[in-house]
């Protein structure tokens, strides 16, 4: 690239000496001049991008990332970590210096991984914890070996948050407000109108309620959150089973055929995320339920069969948890940490509603 800039710079004085002794005059010959000058000061700009570009991608190229999933079976989980490597290539790291483990749903088995990680010097941990309450512990192991840590999708508790700012630590959060998410699901149901929903005509809303993994922020925060969006709409809500799922497609399907045996009178399921959604319809459709005429049912994630369903009307609607977004921006506040950037102690974004209205736009995004 630098022999390039000088081969122009030598073109541009040849050109200045030819155009000088051709005799032209001297108002064109100004004219060419500055024409070639500012074709040459703009090449001479684009090299140099180039070159700090390149240079930039080479300091990445030999960091060593290591990212820790809590549990490779959970499908939003898989969007998000795929996404995450190859961004992160994308943005000059090598494959070979990214390093992604299965935490199997087990902390002793991620604290380990954790361990493993810092005794081989990694220059930056991205952490996805499988119990949010062990984030303190967690926290503790890595800045005690001064490596920088970015926490992505589980987020731990306001004390643990303050406590990285009042030491000072480079650790970070990097994802959405659970809380938005819930109140998210129920205004699904409250833009739908109470007469819809409210199937028997009691005046009260009867649902059940199929939770994530208890421990975790995310599930406490949809698990309230859904609720309490029917509820500041003036709505009388009922619960009549209230089960833990565990994220998991296959649990929520038998949670729910027992709960619609037990409690036929359901009108509305909801679910902390879109694999445990998936299950629920498969138990709602072998009841000889119909979602949209005598059931309602939304989960989170926005999974692209849960958005085909949406779209077929099998399912009422979900909410897109973005892990375009939050897997580029955990890369980002990486590359922060490495590069001496630093970040804020927490790096938010947005969820979005989905229903038959936009899901269809927000599949396509997803292609």
């Amino acid at each position: 690239m630098k022999k390039k800039l000088v081969s122009l710079l030598v073109v541009s004085a040849m050109t200045l000496s030819m155009l000088v002794g051709c005799g032209n005059s001297a108002a064109e010959t100004a004219t060419e001049v500055a024409e070639t000058a500012t074709e040459v000061a703009e090449t001479a700009t684009e090299v140099a991008e180039t070159v700090a570009e390149t240079a930039g991608n080479a300091d990445l190229a030999d960091k060593k990332v290591g990212v820790c999933i809590y549990q490779f079976a959970d499908n939003f989980m898989t969007l998000f970590r795929t996404e995450l490597e190859n961004y992160l290539i994308s943005q000059g790291f090598a494959k070979d210096n990214i390093t992604i483990v299965d935490g199997a749903n087990d902390q002793a088995t991620q604290t380990n991984q954790i361990q493993n990680f810092i005794t081989q010097g990694v220059d930056v941990l991205i952490i996805n914890p499988v119990n949010s309450s062990s984030a303190a512990t967690i926290t503790d192991l890595v800045v005690g070996a001064n490596i920088p840590l970015v926490y992505i999708n589980r987020e731990p508790d306001a004390d643990e948050e303050a406590r990285w700012e009042s030491n000072g630590w480079n650790v970070t959060y990097v994802g959405c407000d659970a809380r938005q998410s819930g109140t998210m699901q129920g205004e699904i149901l409250v833009d739908l109108g109470q007469d819809k929903i409210d199937l028997n005509g009691d005046g009260k809303i009867q649902y059940i309620m199929i939770e994530g993994d208890p421990e975790n922020v995310d599930a406490q925060y949809r698990t309230e959150f859904s609720v309490k969006a029917l509820e500041d709409a003036g709505w009388a809500v009922e619960e009549l089973d209230d089960q833990v799922g565990n994220w998991d497609q296959a649990t929520a399907q038998q949670l729910v055929a027992n709960s619609l045996s037990a409690h036929p009178e359901t009108e509305v399921v909801f679910c902390n995320n879109d694999a445990m959604a998936l299950g629920a319809l498969q138990s709602i459709e072998a009841a000889g339920r119909k979602v949209g005429e005598d059931i309602y049912l939304v989960g989170v994630d926005a999974l692209t069969e849960a958005l085909e369903d949406v779209l077929a009307g099998t399912m009422t609607g979900t909410v897109f948890n973005d892990h375009i977004a939050q897997s580029h921006g955990a890369a980002d506040a990486a590359i922060n940490y490495i590069t001496g950037a630093g970040n804020e102690y927490y790096i938010g974004c947005d969820y979005v509603k989905v229903t038959t209205d936009n899901a269809q736009s927000v599949l396509d995004s997803l292609k």
